[in-house]
């Protein structure tokens, strides 16, 4: 719980604050960037909620941050906000929030599917979530984009009798996981979703395909709401700068309207406009 003995200086005056044990994670400015920003070193309230919309947004992400950082001096929406998360994205597509100090911070996502439901990476243990979880379906397969991320995948598999789908290569990270991918070949995996080796940011980086509209993108791929433009981090390259462009090069074969990832924020744009950009991206990539 954030303790407001602690809050950071350059928050503005108001009910709302981030303190220091703020790890700067992205997870409130994806949430709510009309009230957080980022100092460098944490988030800070630069402008305090005014309307309903944005209190609710900010209310998310006092929920959804991963160290319990953010707090409010005065009237506490948490219990009334609660049952919008997880947050629908599109059609089935959901923000699950509850970010996971473990994974820091990263995004995690559900999809609702006839023929069985999807976590995409995996947020804290939460029993709000898992109420939540079990009204929307449960979960038949947890998808690890990559080592990084994995958090309570295990006892979200244990929970509700979910299969781990990792690839061998991070398979140390979540070594009880069912479902083994082994190489570089993208593969369709059961109706609507094809799964696609991304080697790069770590040795066994695979992103998702869902109906040819949605990639979940893990840490390969996300978009910078401030230039506009789909991201990659070089800074952030564990295994191998070359290999990761490569992979995004392999992601032009593909068209897709939704990048939604662990890190860096989430965006909607139409194919056209999303290929265009991610051939910009490759420009930078093959320059940095």
């Amino acid at each position: 719980m954030a303790d407001a003995k602690k809050a950071v200086p350059e928050n503005v005056a108001g009910d709302y604050f981030v303190d220091s044990t703020c790890i700067n994670c992205d997870t409130c400015r994806q949430l709510a960037r009309s009230t957080f920003k980022d100092e460098g070193d944490y988030s800070f309230v630069f402008h305090q909620p005014q309307t309903e919309a944005e209190m609710y947004a900010a209310t998310r992400a006092l929920l959804s941050c991963p160290t319990g950082s953010i707090g409010t001096r005065g009237t506490n929406l948490a219990s009334t906000v609660m049952p919008t998360l997880p947050m629908q994205l599109d059609d089935n597509v959901f923000y699950c929030g509850f970010n996971s100090e473990d994974s820091f911070g990263a995004n995690s996502y559900f999809i609702q599917h006839q023929d069985g439901c999807w976590l995409i990476d995996s947020p804290k243990y939460n029993a709000h979530l898992i109420k939540q979880i079990e009204k929307m379906g449960g979960i038949k397969y947890i998808f690890l984009t990559h080592r990084d991320d994995v958090a309570d995948a295990n006892k979200y598999a244990e929970r509700f009798g979910a299969k781990r789908i990792i690839h061998v290569d991070e398979l140390d990270a979540a070594p009880e996981s069912e479902i083994v991918i082994n190489g570089s070949e993208d593969s369709s995996f059961a109706e609507d979703f094809k799964i696609i080796p991304v080697p790069g940011h770590t040795r066994g980086h695979m992103v998702l395909l869902f109906k040819d509209r949605y990639l979940f993108t893990g840490d390969h791929l996300a978009y910078d709401p401030e230039i506009k433009s789909l991201e990659a981090f070089r800074r952030h390259c564990w295994y191998s700068w070359p290999e990761q462009i490569k992979s995004m090069t392999k992601l032009l074969e593909y068209r897709f309207e939704w990048v939604l990832a662990g890190h860096g924020d989430r965006v909607h744009l139409p194919a056209q406009e999303m290929h265009a950009k991610l051939l910009r991206l490759l420009e930078w990539m093959k320059e940095a």
